[in-house]
């Protein structure tokens, strides 16, 4: 079996979802490019836990729109793809002895369905959603990520999905260069997991200001540390979708 790529999609806005734009023609082209997975593992910045890592096991995941403010279409949004049960107990097993519970009826949410619509429009890959545990410190979603990368060589896709630069409170829309912050550590950041220096990404509040301002609350970033994590040592690293605007970083990293 072909051991499949690892993926961090910069998500950005949901109405990616369904606009017709540079971010959604390249996702669309990945999906395109990517040896086909049997099932697809997603870390989203938008299922956030506090104490337990939990993994969805519904056999038919809803599609959840976890937002506020967008056009009703956004809303009418169904990615109905199914989910994968047996895949869920392996994350459980390939992340024991920590407890990882198996969620009955989560859903989908727009950090997953938002770039899985453009990616794979059919939605005929089952997909499973792995929550982001806040009470864990950095370095264990690292070690996850780690952990999770057997899952390659069975034909899972693993994709993470945030932004490196997320800082929603410092991104004024009407003024998309932003503050200079943005674009720096973007570029800090990239530099690093081209030379495959992973400890101050894990470590990044040791990186100064510019990473405090740039991560902020990091439920965006931590998707990251899965991907890295799951690098092997002879995997090329590449970037897709290499934007930044206002406080947002729509860049993507392929690894594999």
């Amino acid at each position: 079996m072909t051991r499949m790529p690892v993926l961090f999609v910069g998500h950005g806005s949901p109405m990616n979802a369904i606009e017709d734009n540079p971010w959604s023609q390249a996702w669309a082209q990945l999906g395109r490019d990517l040896p086909r997975p049997r099932a697809i593992l997603m870390v989203s910045a938008h299922w956030e836990t506090m104490g337990a890592t939990a993994v969805s096991a519904a056999e038919r995941p809803e599609t959840i729109h976890d937002f506020g403010g967008f056009p009703q279409a956004l809303h009418d949004v169904v990615y109905p793809a199914p989910g994968d049960p047996a895949l869920a107990a392996r994350v459980a097993d390939l992340l024991s002895p920590a407890t990882v519970v198996q969620h009955p009826t989560r859903g989908l949410d727009h950090g997953a369905w938002g770039v899985l619509k453009p990616m794979y429009p059919d939605a005929d890959i089952p997909v499973v959603q792995l929550s982001l545990d806040r009470g864990r410190p950095n370095a264990w979603h690292y070690q996850a990520g780690r952990r999770l990368a057997a899952l390659r060589d069975e034909g899972v896709l693993i994709v993470g999905s945030g932004d490196i630069v997320h800082n929603l409170r410092a991104a004024d829309f009407r003024r998309p260069d932003g503050p200079a912050w943005a674009p720096r550590f973007n570029d800090d950041a990239k530099a690093l997991i081209l030379a495959g220096d992973h400890d101050p990404l894990i470590d990044w509040e040791s990186l100064g200001p510019d990473a405090q301002a740039a991560i902020n609350s990091a439920e965006h970033y931590l998707p990251l540390l899965y991907v890295l994590g799951a690098q092997g040592p002879d995997d090329p690293v590449s970037f897709f979708t290499d934007d930044v605007f206002a406080a947002l970083s729509m860049t993507g990293v392929r690894v594999g």
